[in-house]
């Protein structure tokens, strides 16, 4: 153990450089995935008509309430379904799934083929967190 610190503070250069490189390549990566938007932000895009919610939960969860204009695409069908959101395709997709764990690979997804997307920050919960509506059917 004592080896790794003589190593570091020999080649501190070294291993500043790798950090900073770990660090870029997470934040490229995270980027592709879509860049995260706050409860705001997508609200001012959507009130100008330049997005448009893409909620990617399943059918009983997003039946349990949703955003107003969301579309729904569960995440297991995305791939099959892409092409249905053509009509979108010159507005950014604001992605919103449960807490986060989908709309990251999603967002992956239309964007290689070819979709602007964005991710809510926090999902659904940060939504509901900041007391704005959903609709219930």
């Amino acid at each position: 153990m004592n080896d790794i610190f003589t190593f570091v503070g020999e080649q501190w250069l070294l291993v500043g450089v790798l950090i900073a490189l770990v660090y870029l390549y997470a934040w490229r990566e995270r980027l592709k995935n879509g860049q995260p938007v706050t409860t705001s932000e997508a609200t001012v895009l959507i009130n100008a008509g330049t997005a448009q919610f893409v909620d990617v939960r399943d059918a009983s969860e997003f039946k349990a309430g949703h955003i107003t204009g969301a579309l729904n695409i569960p995440f297991s069908k995305l791939a099959e379904q892409a092409d249905s959101l053509e009509e979108h395709r010159e507005k950014t997709l604001i992605l919103v799934d449960k807490m986060g764990q989908h709309a990251g690979s999603a967002g992956r997804q239309l964007g290689a083929k070819g979709y602007k997307v964005c991710r809510l920050s926090g999902g659904i919960s940060e939504w509901q967190n900041q007391n704005l509506p959903l609709i219930k059917k």
